[in-house]
């Protein structure tokens, strides 16, 4: 049994399509703690987290937006992550990705304080590796992995608190990078398992590849799963659709595995933008794969030896 922190957080300014700000509630319309704890887990939901100041702030690169208000964000979603992870597992609901520029830092800020390294896998069709410095769309919700890792480029905002190293990092499932980010992953020790890596691969052996390090290390697990992950043709509530997504039941396998692995020790749920969703079947698909994630099973199987 889990004790599950549900921690709200309506961003909506790290991108420009609104919408995702209405995500924490879908995902309690969706039943996301009746499914928690119909698998015998306790769930204590903390409510939304809202900044409670934005100061001026300004960077030199023109394209960026809603600067002051991503900086506000991620200060008091770095104090709910490091407050909710010595409690239990804190799972966020989003939101655009640019909450994990605090989540990542709150959970990175605990792991330190426990003296425990932290891996991150990011389940997402983007890298998210600008940083306020190149990105040229102007939108933060593509930045929170290069400022985990600790690149440069982030002046505004509060230093990271103990920067990710390379190969603690897990990409899987990305198949929409551009050049400039090409080029900054190219200089780390990061995992990218693209679409291609698991075309050839399948699912379970990078995967577990991985798992397999953060264990033999104790670590702590961070897992941040954005709907673009999905083929959209199965999960079409968000802004940034790449067709190519994880189906269904590779969505779902990823979870299962992840679950077995007894590793992961905090989520977040991103970029459900419910204003897109069809009767909200990307809500209930996103429930879903928590569901498998926190040990639903078709049919009970051996643990694996590791």
């Amino acid at each position: 049994m889990t004790h599950c922190i549900l921690v709200g957080a309506p961003v909506d300014e790290g991108q420009r399509r609104a919408g995702c700000l209405m995500g924490p509630a879908a995902y309690r319309v969706a039943g996301l703690a009746r499914t928690l704890a119909e698998l015998g887990h306790t769930v204590e939901d903390r409510g939304d987290v809202a900044p409670t100041h934005t100061r001026d702030q300004t960077c030199a690169n023109p394209a960026v937006h809603h600067l002051p208000e991503v900086i506000a964000w991620t200060e008091a979603l770095s104090a709910a992550a490091s407050a909710a992870m010595p409690d239990g597992l804190p799972i966020f609901l989003g939101g655009d990705h640019s909450l994990s520029l605090g989540t990542v830092s709150g959970v990175a800020a605990h792991a330190k304080a426990a003296g425990r390294p932290l891996f991150v896998i990011w389940l997402d069709a983007h890298s998210d590796f600008h940083s306020v410095r190149t990105t040229t769309s102007g939108n933060l919700h593509g930045t929170p992995m290069a400022y985990a890792a600790g690149r440069a480029g982030f002046e505004p905002f509060p230093p990271f608190p103990a920067p990710v190293p390379g190969e603690n990092i897990c990409m899987f499932g990305i198949r929409s990078v551009d050049p400039a980010e090409h080029a900054s992953l190219e200089e780390t020790e990061i995992t990218v398992n693209d679409m291609r890596v698991l075309d050839e691969l399948g699912i379970a052996a990078p995967l577990r590849a991985f798992l397999d390090r953060v264990r033999a290390q104790n670590g702590l697990l961070h897992v941040s799963l954005d709907v673009d992950f999905l083929d959209p043709s199965i999960a079409p509530a968000v802004g940034t659709t790449v067709p190519g997504g994880a189906t269904f039941r590779e969505a779902h396998l990823v979870c299962e595995l992840l679950h077995e692995s007894r590793l992961v020790t905090s989520l977040d749920l991103v970029e459900l933008n419910p204003f897109l969703d069809e009767r909200g079947r990307t809500a209930k698909l996103m429930v879903d794969l928590v569901g498998s994630l926190m040990g639903r099973k078709v049919f009970d199987r051996p643990t694996r030896s590791f």
